[in-house]
Parts: structure tokens; sequence; C-alpha cells
């Protein structure tokens, strides 16, 4: 790849990218790639955690794929099922990027985003070096998600690791979340509401689409004649699928009925024990799917499970959602009334909504959707409507787009300046509901 250097340079910073097939990773691929017609594209990229089946052998050599140039760090990639080897990986990939960071040349805008979520302090090193204009992209807002997992306790070191995150977002030039409820939440600690926008992941709604007549899913793992509850994704902590399970548990008393739970993650294991312990024969637990046989897999599912507890709500927005809406499927959540996933779904008739933790409503939810095909017919169609009309990847990309050309057109580091950066630090100390200031 030639560099053209009459275009503006940015750099994205993750862990996540090609060829992994963690959701942020494919996100952000594909980004980076729309993004690579009009701007020279740069990521610093980490090890995959979970490789596609269709990965080219030579990937780890590939320093240009589909005209995004990749810095490709090496860093531990040890076991994740304990938070201390997790943390030890994260640490390992953040060194690999000061130094990356330390030897690259200064480009027009850093992109860092939330895998790991220190990243924010390689961006303040970088700003501290010198003008240089910066975006945080949070797929999730920490240390918000581990306290409100309760993996954390909200004591006076994460307050101050807090903290000195939220000072970053305070000095970039602008910040950009999944939903209302994550933007509602910066703005409360003071960011000004011109500098946080909302760009929502989205689907690829022409590989991703509604399917009818067999499907090769359901006839592999003999589901051809059930009703179908999926959950498709990653096996984590935010998700409590335990919840699920006990669900199945009662509804093991209708043969019709039967779960499928398809991802990789830290929980799998505890995933599978569960199901053991209970004696379930009505769920199916089987690795990711390649992306040349993910539409087959969404489409197999009558009903999909978009989980969100109502703690993190403000903190992430579940990036399956795009891809359900996309397939044409109805999906059963249990996110509060108060979030936008809740009001998204019941406003535009997309799917079922559950109490939070109510594990018997789940159950009745389900037993309803299995006996009420059209109405289930009627969501799907009603959710691939939308995913057209909202979540498309051009919607997102041209937002994208729109706002590295209004960062592009500020001069570097100028919300860091002396008497800005005075202001900032004071407001952002504020009470939490004082948000009516410029930042």
């Amino acid at each position: 790849m030639t560099s053209d250097s009459s275009k503006p340079r940015i750099v994205f910073v993750n862990r996540s990218y090609w060829p992994d097939i963690e959701a942020t990773g494919q996100l952000l691929t594909q980004l980076c790639e729309g993004l690579a017609d009009e701007f020279q594209v740069e990521v610093v990229a980490g090890l995959p955690n979970s490789l596609s089946a269709d990965a080219p052998a030579d990937w780890k050599s590939q320093t240009v794929h589909n005209g995004v140039r990749i810095h490709r760090l090496r860093h531990l990639q040890l076991p994740k099922r304990r938070i201390l080897l997790r943390i030890a990986n994260y640490l390992s990939f953040q060194w690999s990027v000061r130094r990356m960071l330390k030897r690259l040349n200064r480009p027009d805008v850093l992109v860092f985003e939330t895998d790991p979520f220190t990243l924010a302090t390689e961006a303040a090193r970088l700003m501290d070096r010198g003008p240089v204009r910066v975006v945080g992209y949070l797929q999730d807002i920490h240390p918000d998600v581990g306290v409100a997992m309760g993996v954390i306790r909200n004591n006076r070191y994460i307050r101050t690791i807090r903290r000195e995150l939220f000072d970053v977002y305070h000095r970039c030039e602008q910040m950009v979340v999944l939903s209302s409820d994550m933007r509602q939440l910066l703005l409360e600690d003071g960011i000004a509401p011109d500098r946080v926008q909302v760009i929502p992941n989205w689907a690829d709604v022409q590989r991703i689409t509604p399917l009818e007549g067999p499907n090769a899913f359901r006839q592999k793992h003999g589901l051809a004649d059930k009703f179908v509850v999926m959950y498709s994704g990653n096996f984590g902590l935010t998700q409590r699928l335990d919840h699920f399970v006990q669900a199945a548990a009662q509804l093991a008393d209708d043969p019709r009925i039967h779960f499928v739970f398809v991802g990789r993650g830290s929980l799998e294991q505890a995933l599978r024990r569960q199901v053991q312990q209970l004696g379930l024969t009505n769920v199916t637990i089987t690795g990711y799917q390649p992306l040349s046989r993910l539409n087959i897999s969404l489409n197999a599912a009558d009903l999909h499970l978009v989980p969100l507890t109502a703690q993190l709500t403000r903190c992430l927005m579940p990036s399956k959602l795009y891809g359900i809406l996309a397939a044409g499927r109805p999906l059963l959540t249990n996110a509060p009334p108060e979030s936008e996933l809740h009001r998204l779904t019941v406003q535009q008739q997309v799917g079922l909504v559950v109490q939070p933790q109510r594990i018997d409503q789940i159950v009745q939810q389900i037993r309803w959707a299995s006996a009420h095909p059209r109405d289930m017919q009627q969501m799907g169609h009603n959710a691939r409507k939308l995913a057209l009309q909202q979540f498309t990847f051009d919607h997102s990309l041209q937002k994208f787009r729109q706002l590295l050309h209004s960062v592009l057109a500020t001069p570097p580091g100028h919300v860091n300046c002396q008497c800005c950066q005075q202001v900032t630090n004071k407001q952002s100390r504020q009470p939490a509901n004082n948000t009516n200031h410029h930042g």
C-alpha cells in the first residue's frame, strides 16, 4: 500500500481487530476499511482471542488488509478465566501500545477504543508530549461496568482510576458512545453535550438478511421442528446467562422449546456445568459461527435473547442487537424500562420485554411467543425495517466521517489549552447533575 500524504492520517488503537471474530474487532475492522478511501487509516492492534475459521494462514504477516495498515503488537495471552490473568493480558498489550505510540509519527487524529479500557491513559501520554487531536470511542464505560457487575468494589482506588479516565475524556476533542444512556453518563460528569456523540453500532444488512425455507444450522443440530430461543455472542459476566438457563429448566416440560447458546467466553465452562447439573436436554451450546455462516445461524432462531441488566444500561449497548434486527428476528430483553433498549423494543414493536431478574416472566414470554407465530413474524418484519432505517453500516460510517471532519477542522490540542483545561477541570468536579456549561 502506498500512502497518500494528502489524506488525513487517522490512527485507531484497540486490541481486537481482523481476523479476530469478537464483536468489537469485527465492527472496528469494518469501520476502518470503510474510512480508508478518504483517510490514511492505521490500526494499532493486538493478537486475536478468537480466529475465524476462514482467516488466512498468513494473517500474522499481513501489515495491510483492505487498505488499512496494521501495526500488530505482541502481548500476553493468558487464560481469561481469572481476573488477575486478564489484567496481565491488558497490561502487556498496553505496554506494547505505549512503545508503539512513541515510535509512530504523530497522527492527525488518534482514536482510542476500550479493549482494554486503560488505553485512554496512553492517549493522555501522547497529548502530554504535544498537541494532538484525540477521539475516545467507548464500546463500554469502565470501571462502571466492573462495579455494576460486582466484580470490583467501588472503593477509593477504583474511584481514582475512574477520575483519571474521565479526566482524559474531558481532554478529548470528541467522545463517541453507542447509546443515549451512555451519553447521559458522560454528560453527568460535566462533559459538554456538543462533545459527546452517539454513533450506534450496526449490522451488515447486505450480508445479514431474513432467510426463508429450511435452515442448515437447525438441521445440523436437530432443531428443524423446534421453537428455538437463541443467545448469540460472548459468554461473559455482563450477560447473566444463568437466568436464561434457569428459565430453560422451567420450560423443560415443553418439548417444542429448545435453547441454543452460540459463542465463546470466560464463563463458557460455568455455563456448561450449570446445564449439566440441571440435567437439561433442551439446551445446546456451540461455538462461534464463521462469518460466512453467521446469517444462517442468526436466522435459525425464532426468538433471540438480548440481556442487559439494570446496572449496565448506562455502561454499554449490546452489539448483538443489530444483527438480530438485520436478520428480521424478534428479540426478548430484560433491559429496564428506562433504558434505550427497552424503549426501542417496545416502541418499534420488535420483540418482548421482561422485568429485570424475573425468571418467571422470561418463562411466560417464551411460552407466549411459541404459541403466537404470527405475532413473532410481524415483530421480525418490524425488526428488519428498523435495521434498514437506523442501523446500517452506511448510516454509522457517515456519522463517523462527519465527526472526523469536524475534529480535523479544529487545531490540534485546542481542548487542552491552559485556559480551557482550567475550566474543564473545575467543571468536571461540579455536582453530577450540572451539565449546562461549555466544555
